[in-house]
């Protein structure tokens, strides 16, 4: 019993530890002492009194409703009303809680009804596992499972990411927190087993002594000492695997927690990107759409942020992918650290912006929704810190009358020219070749300095459009705004093929002499589009990860970008910027609108063909072998990788994954195959015994172990006769003479008779097994009823103990007589 306090004990502090980065407040520590102490009292009680299962249920039941508001829901703690809405809402936290705790950001804190599901593994977690460690039967042995349970919470609702390394001098280890927690998991299940074992075995043996009068020896014997010995190498092998190999395995890489498949991923990756709708909402039927209104009682953020398009396939630009940038959309508790800057507090109306990205400012603190989707809208609301961006999924997205209040700290801006870069590999989508060209042209080195001369450059050569083709009679709402405006057509799309065509205009121009005479080398044309993403893949070319961003500006010091009125922002308001990241991991908004004063002039020089004398020669016919017919693309394929090496980057992450999934099985099938192996060596051992005697003694021990792993039921103290009769196998009387004829006739046995035993016991063995099933047969391999009984000692030992005994005996009977 004190065994099992202690494991338990020590199974609610870890399993405290492990939880404390998803709460990370005072309520929680108050929580888990009070619930663990209450649990493990109903345990004492109901062990003391020996209740039912049922009236155990009924106190656990009567202490979470005394317990939950105080402890779970503290927000409630008022009058009747609040004390009722309270029980109702850890009612429903009951079942709902630990969805929405895998959906919140963290640390969750006293948020709403999240703390109900520590309140039931501290208070239902500590009664089971005393109860069960508490049995004398084999159900003891449950008690593990549960306390992995309780451990298990923190770390499967925890973080997605590990604990940071633990470093000391050279040496480093990944993971620490995790690794230590499963080391005193495994470690105090393991020695809870050991010495539970032990004590079963010591009090098994004083019941035998009390019963049979045969003093036991204290001394440990061999086969004592071998199973210690097994039990350190189970134990060594488990601390090896979680000390060296977990955190290696573990180091760089992201955990894959409850959280990390929750969240709005799904509608995210069904989602239009929508760099791709923008240019639809310069249409003459939309421009003048009002999208959203912004207002509050202070002064207005510069920009307001719709969507982060953070990974960029060559194709479209969407959000949800790249390592640098990206991160996981979750739910908002009741506020987040902000960081340092300059508080914001506005309101946003929506009126006809559509989908699911909603429109924030600077890094929010807490949103507060309103209206009659507030509840659904709450629940729905996901957000990323990192991007700095909100989607909310209720009803498919935003609709016309949703509101909400944002409080967001706005941090300061940095000058473009002032970054660092911190490296970027360009190597899985190499930028176009043209505009690699044009970037090394006009590169004056690889800092923030280059990075804004480039974009300012681009800006100049580029002009606006936001249509390829207009109606001169009805313009669009948009080119009124921009007179005096000479259209020029551009084309939609954000392609590698569609900026390469943008960039190898500009070359074109640039070269032409007719703009050097003229100083006008405007040859790019586009909108914000085109842009953008242009300056993120020039960014990332000059080692600055990037990221587009579309939202709207409500001011600006730069008169060449549009801005929403009065905080009402229109269709044609939207605006498309870069954020470049710096060495710090800060980002900083680039601005890539191009002018739309000066007009491109995309002429070029005609220029004479050149005037070479070229030697006319008469046309002959020579005959060509055809080569062999080979399939078109194999050789386009060979042609592009001709004189590469083997390209073996896709083997690691195999070589990775294999290596985790096999010391996921060597953790778990590890203590089976021990089990099996030491069976194994057993039996090895006793069929290899150099005495024939003490091989047909190992052999009948054999066919005990193996009668004992197989279920059938023994007495405790019996001859072998007894022994074969209760196992009821068909040559176990047979056994049972010839091990006794070996070891107490004195007659010389040989090593054919041990051969024919051993023959016999084999053949029983399989028989003990056969009629039982598959199932069966595979929990026998595994039993450890064959090591945990009272084991004889060897065979040359137990005939000498015989013999002794006897001489004893004889003496005590003739001093009696006497």
């Amino acid at each position: 019993m004190a065994g099992g306090s202690v494991y338990v004990g020590v199974t609610a502090v870890a399993t405290a530890v492990a939880a404390w980065p998803v709460y990370a407040s005072w309520q929680f520590v108050l929580l888990a002492a009070v619930a663990a102490t209450v649990g493990a009292v109903i345990a004492a009680l109901v062990f003391w009194r020996r209740w039912s299962p049922w009236r155990t249920a009924a106190l656990l039941g009567g202490a979470f409703l005394l317990l939950c508001v105080p402890l779970a829901v503290p927000s409630r703690l008022g009058g009747p009303g609040e004390l009722l809405r309270g029980l109702g809402e850890a009612a429903a936290g009951v079942v709902l809680a630990w969805k929405d705790l895998v959906t919140v950001d963290l640390p969750v804190g006293a948020y709403r009804n999240l703390l109900i599901p520590a309140l039931l593994i501290f208070l239902a977690g500590t009664c089971g596992a005393l109860l069960l460690s508490w049995r004398d039967d084999r159900w003891a042995i449950a008690a593990v499972p549960v306390g992995f349970g309780m451990l298990g919470f923190g770390l499967f609702f925890g973080r997605a990411e590990v604990s940071d390394p633990l470093r000391a001098g050279s040496l480093t280890l990944h993971a620490p927190m995790e690794t230590l927690l499963g080391v005193v998991g495994l470690l105090s299940a393991v020695l809870w087993l050991a010495w539970r074992t032990h004590d079963e075995r010591v009090r098994a043996l004083h019941r035998a002594a009390t019963a049979s009068g045969v003093r036991v020896s204290r001394r440990p014997s061999r086969t004592d000492r071998r199973r210690t010995a097994l039990g350190a190498a189970m134990v060594s092998l488990a601390l090896v695997a979680a000390v060296a190999i977990v955190p290696w395995a573990a180091r760089g890489a992201d955990r894959d927690v409850l959280r990390s498949a929750a969240g709005p991923e799904r509608e995210l990756a069904a989602a239009v990107s929508p760099l791709t709708q923008y240019r639809a909402l310069f249409a003459p039927d939309r421009a003048d759409d009002v999208l959203f209104r912004v207002s509050g009682e202070g002064p207005l953020p510069e920009r307001v942020r719709v969507a982060t398009l953070d990974t960029y396939d060559g194709e479209t630009f969407r959000a949800g992918g790249d390592a640098d940038a990206s991160a996981p959309f979750v739910r908002v508790p009741a506020a987040l650290d902000a960081g340092e800057g300059t508080a914001v507090d506005v309101e946003v109306a929506i009126e006809s912006l559509e989908g699911i990205w909603l429109p924030t400012v600077g890094r929010v603190s807490s949103v507060e929704f309103t209206g009659q989707r507030a509840s659904a809208l709450s629940d729905r609301f996901y957000y990323s810190a990192p991007a700095q961006a909100g989607v909310v999924t209720a009803g498919g997205g935003a609709r016309d009358g949703d509101a909400y209040r944002v409080r967001a700290v706005e941090p300061p801006a940095a000058e473009l020219a002032a970054l660092e870069a911190p490296g970027y590999d360009t190597s899985e989508l190499p930028a176009p070749d043209n505009l690699v060209r044009w970037v090394q042209e006009h590169a004056t080195g690889s800092d923030g300095a280059a990075l804004a001369a480039l974009v300012e450059l681009l800006r100049e050569r580029g002009f606006l459009s936001h249509a390829l083709t207009i109606d001169e009679d009805a313009p669009p709402p948009w080119m009124p705004e921009l007179a005096p405006y000479t259209f020029q057509p551009s084309a939609a799309g954000h392609s590698l093929a569609r900026i390469d065509t943008m960039f190898a205009r500009l070359l074109e121009r640039e070269s032409d002499p007719r703009a050097v005479a003229s100083d006008n080398f405007v040859a790019a044309v586009g909108d914000e589009e085109q842009f953008a993403v242009a300056t993120a893949l020039i960014a990332r070319e000059l080692g600055f990860p990037a990221r587009v961003v579309v939202g709207a500006r409500l001011s600006a010091a730069d008169t060449g970008v549009f801005t929403c009125e009065d905080g009402v922002c229109r269709a044609q308001d939207l605006a498309v910027w870069t954020e470049v990241r710096d060495v710090d991991g800060a980002w900083t908004a680039v601005d890539v609108t191009p002018q739309w004063n000066r007009p491109p002039s995309l002429e070029v020089t005609e220029q004479r063909d050149p005037e070479n004398v070229t030697e006319v020669r008469p046309d002959s016919v020579e005959e060509v072998v055809p080569p062999e017919p080979v399939q078109e693309d194999t050789a386009r394929d060979d042609d592009g990788d001709e004189g590469a090496g083997w390209d073996l980057s896709w083997l690691w992450p195999i070589l990775r994954v294999a290596g985790i999934v096999l010391l996921v099985l060597l953790v778990v099938l590890g203590p089976f195959l021990l089990i099996v192996a030491a069976k194994a060596l057993r039996r090895r051992g006793r069929r290899r015994a150099p005495d024939p005697v003490e091989r047909i003694a190992g052999g009948w021990d054999e066919y005990v172990d193996a009668g004992m792993d197989a279920g059938r039921p023994a007495p405790q103290a019996g001859t072998r006769a007894e022994l074969a009769a209760a196992f009821a196998t068909s040559s176990g009387a047979q056994l049972a003479a010839e091990a006794d004829r070996a070891v107490f006739s004195g007659q010389t046995a040989t090593r054919d008779d041990a051969e024919e035993f051993w023959r016999i016991v084999d053949a029983e063995r399989r028989a003990l097994t056969r009629g039982a099933g598959f199932r069966r047969s595979i929990l026998a391999a595994l039993s450890l009823r064959s090591f945990v009984r009272v084991v004889a000692p060897r065979a040359s030992e137990r005939v000498a103990r015989i013999v002794e005994r006897g001489k004893r005996r004889r003496l005590s009977r003739g001093r009696t007589t006497s």
